[in-house]
């Protein structure tokens, strides 16, 4: 849904650059948009070698041929770059979308990586940020074990480990607006956002309880040291596949998440 949304304003045939892909979701749900739309290219960029080749290597699978070619609808290009040291212009010049979703918090700068980000793009092409959301829920308020709202603790920890490693940066610089004037600052037109919701309500299918084993995981792991050692006991538990409490078996795990895309035009 929000790949297609994304190339559904593009020209025919067209570049879209896919940066920080890691191991290739979006590049998946992109190649897919484009086929739809009669195909195009898409740079599939990424600074983790491993990543990047999975990334890749799915972006290929979805591609599709057409009838009696020898060449796929989509053309997929890898590139192994670090957006913290590259610039995307060098990289993939003259798209006609960048999508960049959890990359730019990433960076020292954000203003910057946006001015960058930017000039990759072809006159009239499209920058999309997925930044910013609603944090993820995924476990009932009180879980049987440890004190109640675990996770909003979490989520206090998590926020507060966020403004650490954004301090910790080498020329970090604080963003003190939102994103639309972050775009608009950037020379970018039409400056606009939309929102999608996840929802998956319990009893979730394994794949989704895998996944809050995983967003769990980096939670503890990003988070942990800020809780109370009676939380992190709790954690320990929640996440030991040997305990009956482990997130993985819960029939009362579910994931509730909204996530945003903020969208501007070059002129």
């Amino acid at each position: 849904m929000i790949a297609r949304r994304l190339v559904r304003p593009l020209p025919d045939n067209p570049t879209v650059v896919d940066i920080g892909s890691g191991a290739g979701g979006m590049s998946v749900a992109l190649v897919e948009a484009l086929t739809a739309r009669g195909g195009g290219t898409i740079v599939v960029v990424d600074a983790v070698p491993e990543l990047l080749d999975a990334a890749a290597s799915a972006a290929r699978a979805a591609a599709t041929y057409e009838p009696d070619a020898t060449t796929p609808t989509v053309h997929v290009r890898p590139v192994l770059a670090d957006l913290a040291t590259e610039h995307p212009a060098d990289i993939a010049g003259g798209a006609h979308l960048v999508w960049a979703a959890r990359v730019v918090h990433h960076l020292p700068d954000q203003r910057e990586a946006v001015t960058r980000l930017t000039a990759a793009l072809a006159p009239g092409g499209w920058l999309a940020l997925g930044e910013g959301g609603l944090e993820s829920r995924f476990l009932p308020w009180d879980i049987g074990i440890g004190e109640p709202g675990l996770q909003d603790r979490l989520a206090h920890a998590r926020a507060e480990w966020f403004v650490r490693m954004r301090e910790s940066m080498p020329g970090s610089a604080r963003l003190p607006v939102g994103w639309n004037l972050v775009l608009a600052e950037a020379g970018l037109l039409d400056v606009t956002a939309f929102s999608y919701l996840v929802d998956h309500p319990a009893p979730a299918k394994q794949a989704v309880r895998e996944s809050a084993v995983e967003h769990l995981t980096w939670l503890a792991e990003a988070g942990g040291p800020r809780l109370h050692a009676s939380d992190r006991r709790t954690v320990a538990r929640l996440l030991d596949p040997q305990d009956p409490a482990y997130v993985g078996l819960r029939d009362d795990v579910f994931m509730l998440a909204a996530g945003t895309v903020h969208l501007g035009r070059k002129p």
